[in-house]
């Protein structure tokens, strides 16, 4: 639902879901390390696991270029809001080794 809003919204957004590029079932480290191969911010509901692992990778020198972690219970409307202002707001690169939390 929040994919298909923030097109809705913005249909020139680049996004790419993990099921569209085969990593659906795929652990958090191995998605993690995709994002960074391929310069993407994660988009992510899973705020129990991925935090750990996105820091161990900037602990590591390893590339993160950012997570942004989505309460499973927030409003979606609020939710797309507040991504479409964090692309809006944000320059490349910006969010490298950082996780932010939405809503804001």
């Amino acid at each position: 639902m929040i994919v298909r809003g923030l097109f809705r919204r913005n249909p020139t957004l680049d996004i790419i879901r993990v099921q569209d590029v085969g990593l659906s079932g795929k652990d958090d480290p191995a998605i993690l390390e995709w994002a960074a191969q391929e310069g993407r911010v994660l988009l992510t509901h899973d705020v129990a696991t991925i935090t750990r692992y996105a820091y161990d990778r900037v602990r590591e020198g390893q590339p993160m270029p950012g997570v942004i972690e989505i309460s499973t219970d927030a409003p979606i409307g609020r939710v797309i809001e507040d991504v479409l202002v964090l692309i809006a707001c944000s320059q490349e690169g910006e969010l490298e080794g950082q996780v932010q939390y939405l809503p804001w």
